[in-house]
């Protein structure tokens, strides 16, 4: 992954930019705030494309976090390094300065944030590439465990009296079971994958 991968960053308070971040010229900027100010105000992740780049949103409690990729850089990639970014930016503004702060008075400070976290995700590119394809794979187990709970119950032993066992056992209990299935297999995975620091799991994908 080469340095130009990430172009340009920003966080953002509503459609007020707080802090910004590149290395590069160009319109893209511009562009990216065009896009700010088109989003839904409801909370979730926006992607959008032009000239050969990805323009990467979160939208979370009236921030709004982007950045600016090229097309190659897959989009699981753009909101990994998102997720990073606007974590390290709710631990240090969260619930305080971030909410009074005026336009761009935040780029002195966490301009160079934004610079560590590209280039944490440039230099670590096989590792997040692996560690979020292990992060489908749970997922996917997950969402087809959480589809047919109901059937196993149906196709147990105990089918005569499945409502009884309903009852015994509340939907939260179901989510306990699937927990320890879940443990266990990442257990098996962090085995496999012991060359990727547990921060990094922790901070950038979270489960």
């Amino acid at each position: 992954m080469s340095q130009e991968s990430f172009i340009y960053s920003f966080v953002a308070r509503g459609t007020m930019v707080l802090a910004e971040y590149t290395e590069f010229t160009g319109n893209f900027s511009s562009i990216a705030t065009q896009c700010l100010l088109k989003l839904p105000s409801s909370n979730n992740k926006f992607t959008y494309n032009c000239d050969h780049h990805t323009f990467n949103f979160i939208v979370q409690d009236g921030y709004a976090y982007c950045v600016v990729a090229k097309e190659s850089i897959g989009k699981h990639v753009s909101i990994a390094f998102l997720e990073g970014m606007k974590a390290d930016f709710r631990k240090r503004y969260g619930g305080g300065k971030a909410d009074t702060a005026v336009a761009k008075s935040l780029n002195k400070e966490f301009g160079p944030v934004m610079k560590e976290h590209m280039q944490y995700i440039i230099d670590h590119a096989e590792e997040i590439g692996k560690l979020l394809k292990v992060k489908n794979q749970v997922s996917e187990v997950k969402s087809i465990m959480l589809e047919n709970i109901d059937k196993v119950f149906y196709t147990s032993a105990c089918y005569h009296s499945f409502s009884k066992l309903k009852c015994m056992i509340p939907p939260s209990k179901h989510e306990q079971i699937l927990t320890v299935f879940l443990l266990r297999l990442l257990k098996k995975v962090k085995h496999e994958y012991l060359v990727i620091n547990l921060p990094f799991i922790n901070w950038y994908v979270p489960l």
